[in-house]
């Protein structure tokens, strides 16, 4: 279909650098900066011209715009658009505020790298999961045992490092690393003799499945002040987010990350995050509540809560579910093919024999062939609470789930720690141990006058305690996908532990994990790395 809009030929020219077509009734945006596409698009709404008349009239021929020098050309210098942006930042304001609520900040975007910061800051980036989609450096592809002018790439944590535990943090964190450094060639000499290669498997994937399964073992080892690097993508929104909450956290290394955000993001997308400014009314309001809120129930929990008994130990539990699940479900199942409201469905659904029931789910079930066919939102009715205990490195994989609610408690050493079952009764599990347990005693010497920054000497090994309120869909989605072999053994066992507790909860529920891999695997990140390298032989070919 053709749009309903007509051009000029000029008119055209004028536009055609911007749409990807000026004719089609269908079509996207290009060369237009984040500010230029989100104004645009919040005007769209309360226009009844076409975008590209819109685009046209408002934005290329509009005096207040900045337009030409913003998009500019390629001769011209960024500076002279950084410059353009900031001169028409008033109008683009005007526009954002007056057309719309917080979602207007969803209309742009853009790309931030965070480098050299710790997998604590990682962590804390990744707990504002809507709208930003993160991509952290891997512990199990990349050696971390890396120096720069002779030091292992750890955190400095500015109050510790001013501190009188200054020295047995730094020695603490360097043990560690050193620890993890020596273990890799032994490890790597045992795994190929346990795993040898097979003549028909290329050299390329037995290497890298080989280095996976070793730095997988090892991982524990690092520190959670060890760097790691992140990219970001986020609309507006999730950013003036984000920043507002660095801003307001405890530690300083926080702190310098929202700060810098602020100041980069301001560069490229400065009508989006300018709400997050330190010295915005929104800004101040926020970091109020913050506080205030924080401080009440830090003092209500060390009032009214009883000390813990520390019982050092992994465990997934389910802490509860809805009884009317399966009425639930069905209900929702059957609901956009009907024309009753759901009071009524619900009516003649609980009076369905329980052969009915299962006929239901069979049909949203059978038809799946794989676990990217995603399954009806009418899973999304039924909820589940599980509370998680395990190592900080299994946390950091399942924490990247955007589509549940979580919270986790801070890193400590209270809760003990994993030991990988390949390096148990080998020369290489004392070393191990000794590493974590020395590292316990310096996190209990800090955490009794500095809980927060303490966490920085955590390794990565010890058990954390968090939990997770999740749908079924959801549930369904992260089981599935985290039970596959090229995935870690420790997080593979999690996931396959919530799959199994939901399973005995309600049977009737068993189908909907039909691609639950409840196998065990041994070098798991071979076939992974077989089927990359075969996809990557047939796109040369």
């Amino acid at each position: 279909m053709e749009s309903y809009e007509e051009f000029t030929d000029k008119q055209k020219n004028l536009i055609s650098r911007f749409v990807t077509s000026a004719d089609s009734n269908v079509f996207a945006l290009r060369n237009l900066p984040e500010v230029i596409k989100g104004a645009l698009f919040s005007r769209y709404s309360r226009s009844s011209l076409g975008l590209r008349s819109l685009l046209l009239k408002e934005f290329i021929l509009g005096e207040e715009t900045q337009f030409e020098a913003i998009t500019g050309n390629e001769e011209e210098k960024e500076n002279d658009q950084l410059v353009a942006i900031k001169k028409a930042q008033s109008f683009y304001d005007r526009i954002l505020d007056g057309y719309g609520d917080d979602s207007i900040g969803e209309l742009g975007g853009a790309h931030l790298a965070a480098e050299n910061i710790s997998m604590i800051a990682a962590k804390e980036i990744e707990d504002a999961r809507i709208g930003g989609s993160p991509l952290e450096k891997s512990t199990r592809y990349i050696y971390f045992d890396q120096k720069v002018n002779g030091e292992y790439l750890f955190y400095k944590e500015p109050v510790l490092m001013t501190s009188a535990y200054r020295d047995i943090y730094l020695k603490t964190c360097h043990d560690l690393f050193e620890t993890y450094g020596k273990l890799i060639p032994p490890l790597t000499e045992l795994m190929e003799k346990k795993f040898p290669k097979d003549a028909e498997i290329s050299a390329g994937a037995y290497k890298a499945a080989l280095r996976a399964k070793v730095l997988d073992c090892l991982r524990g080892l690092l520190p959670a002040s060890a760097m790691t690097n992140m990219g970001v993508f986020g609309n507006g929104r999730f950013f003036e987010t984000l920043i507002q909450k660095l801003h307001c956290n405890n530690l300083s290394e926080l702190q310098d990350v929202g700060r810098k955000a602020s100041e980069e993001l301001s560069k490229v997308i400065p009508s989006f995050v300018r709400r997050a400014e330190a010295s915005h009314r929104h800004q101040k309001t926020f970091a109020e509540f913050k506080e205030k809120m924080t401080s009440s129930l830090k003092g209500f929990a060390k009032e009214m809560l009883p000390k813990p008994d520390h019982k050092p130990g992994a465990k997934v539990s389910l802490q509860s579910y809805d009884q009317n699940s399966i009425l639930k479900l069905a209900s929702g199942l059957l609901f956009p093919h009907s024309d009753l409201d759901m009071k009524t469905i619900e009516e003649k659904v609980a009076n369905f024999t329980p052969e009915e029931i299962e006929q239901i789910f069979d049909a949203t079930c059978h038809p799946r062939h794989n676990r990217r066919h995603k399954s009806p939102r009418a899973l999304e009715q039924v909820f589940f609470t599980f509370e998680i205990t395990a190592d900080f490195g299994i946390y950091r994989d399942l924490q990247r789930h955007r589509m549940l609610t979580q919270e986790r408690q801070l890193l400590s050493c209270n809760h003990g720690y994993y030991v990988p079952e390949d390096i148990v009764g080998t020369d290489m599990e004392q070393p191990y141990i000794d590493a974590l347990e020395n590292a316990k005693k310096i996190y209990d010497d800090i955490q009794s006058e500095l809980p927060e920054e303490a966490q920085y000497v955590v390794p990565m090994a010890y058990n954390i305690r968090w939990y997770f309120h999740i749908n079924l869909r959801a549930l369904q989605w992260l089981c599935e996908l985290r039970s596959q072999p090229a995935g870690h053994p420790a997080y593979r066992l999690v996931a396959q532990e919530m799959a199994k507790q939901v399973i005995d909860a309600v049977p009737a529920f068993e189908r909907f994990f039909k691609f639950v891999d409840f196998d065990g695997y041994e070098l798991g990140r071979l076939g992974q790395e077989i089927h990359n390298e075969n996809k990557q032989k047939a796109r040369q070919s």
